[in-house]
């Protein structure tokens, strides 16, 4: 039921009503007495949430209705309204079609497997604790989240010299974004503001190829950069002054670099590139691996030492403020970052970068298939983690194979301090995972 963040698919195939139900009814029959609920601008969140939030009551639990909000927002709002846990009704990045159900435990971060674990078992064996009408929960709204959001983002920074900044709210959630750097003295012109859960103005995932908008809007218009969100905006991503895509590992060790000093350690799911170990070992921090997924790197980021924790496709933690990846967090981050540093593109330009390579070879079989691959993988290298997936580090690279949590595919990652030993690295993977797909065949 649950991927590496949440309960995700399409609207009338994988989530339904039904499902929606049934999960309030589990989260409620879990215990959770006080729940705040809220969803993003997709127009089936509406009777998504509706059901959830029947399936609450049902079971006995107080409902504090937040709207359509950042996933952030609604994260934070759990822990304002020292409640016992969060939903949001959200497909995050995913396209139109789809919608989604995240779960947030009191402390505002993810559920964990132990806490997904049981409401997966409520809803198979439909468990519920159903109460009789003079017993069920009561239902009221819950104001001020977006402004008390507001107020801790730009609490959390501090921007001397306000810059030029383009918001790219991706006609999802994320408008708090710019509200908040305008109120800090910046210079904002939004792109794809007006909510609309049908993403007419581009596809709600930020990347390279979705935000070619945005890098020619902050190119014409001398902007200092360019912010992007998701359509819950728990995730950011960025361009330079020139209109430039950040990569992803280069934002990622931007961050941790400013982050992380001496002693201090960063969480990063397995795949994460070298970039960042060496750019935080030059300041004496270090990297510790976790599997995909922020609930993995909020888990991490829990413990005392470690003060920042990400993954590269934009979801970014700062423990001290939350344990939920929070987009308009760190792009407030990033704007003081510049602001304090000097432009982008020279920032980026100092992280030092390698070559990466990527594939994936279809199958149906993934979980036979990696338990071909493990032993056959380790007769090849030593060095080998089965954290997530089957990961080897050799002297100049390292490479992953992973099966996909969503799709029938088993993907592929090689990265190392030349291309010629990247290649290397990942032809011979694909050799191995060659040899165990066609095993089962």
């Amino acid at each position: 039921m649950f991927g590496t963040s949440g309960i995700r698919g399409p609207v009338g195939d994988d989530v339904t009503a039904d499902l929606a139900l049934a999960v309030g009814r589990a989260v409620a029959s879990e215990g959770y007495e006080r729940v705040v609920v809220g969803r993003d601008a997709r127009e089936s969140g509406t009777i998504l949430a509706e059901a959830l939030i029947a399936g609450l009551r049902e079971c006995g639990a107080d409902v504090l209705e937040v709207g359509v909000a950042p996933t952030p927002t609604i994260a934070r709002a759990v822990v304002w309204a020292d409640a016992d846990a969060g939903v949001v009704v959200t497909a995050s990045h995913n396209p139109a079609p789809d919608n989604g159900i995240k779960l947030w435990s009191a402390s505002g971060k993810a559920f964990g497997p132990d806490q997904r674990a049981a409401i997966v078992t409520r809803v198979d064996r439909e468990a519920y604790d159903l109460r009789p009408w003079n017993e069920q929960g009561s239902r009221e709204s819950l104001d001020g989240a977006l402004e008390g959001h507001a107020n801790e983002l730009a609490e959390a920074v501090s921007i001397d010299d306000p810059l030029s900044v383009v918001v790219d709210v991706g006609n999802g959630t994320g408008g708090i974004t710019a509200r908040v750097l305008a109120e800090l003295g910046c210079d904002v012109v939004t792109l794809n503001g007006q909510q609309d859960g049908s993403f007419p103005g581009r596809p709600s995932e930020p990347t390279r190829e979705t935000l070619t908008g945005l890098s020619s809007m902050v190119e014409s218009t001398a902007a200092d950069l360019g912010i992007a969100h998701d359509g819950d905006a728990d995730r950011m991503m960025a361009v330079d002054e020139t209109g430039a895509f950040v990569p992803k590992d280069v934002l990622f060790a931007l961050f941790a670099r400013e982050t992380a000093g001496d002693g201090d350690v960063v969480a990063a799911p397995v795949g994460t590139s070298m970039t960042v170990d060496d750019t935080l070992a030059e300041g004496g921090a270090s990297v510790t691996r976790t599997p995909v997924g922020d609930v993995f790197v909020a888990e991490e980021a829990s413990r005392p030492d470690v003060v920042f924790g990400g993954e590269p496709s934009g979801a970014w933690i700062w423990p001290t403020e939350t344990l939920c990846p929070d987009g308009p967090l760190a792009a407030c981050k990033l704007v003081e970052l510049v602001a304090d540093r000097g432009p982008l593109s020279e920032l980026v330009a100092d992280v030092e970068t390698y070559p990466i390579r990527r594939t994936a070879l279809e199958t149906e079989a993934k979980a036979a298939v990696m338990d071909r691959v493990c032993p056959r993988i380790r007769e090849r290298y030593d060095n080998v983690e089965t954290l997530d997936g089957v990961s080897i580090a050799v002297d100049d690279g390292w490479l992953l194979v992973r099966a996909s949590g969503t799709q029938p595919i088993v993907r592929v990652t090689a990265e190392a301090r030349t291309e010629p030993r990247a290649e290397e690295l990942v032809a011979d993977a694909v050799a191995i995972l060659e040899g165990a797909i066609d095993a089962d065949s």
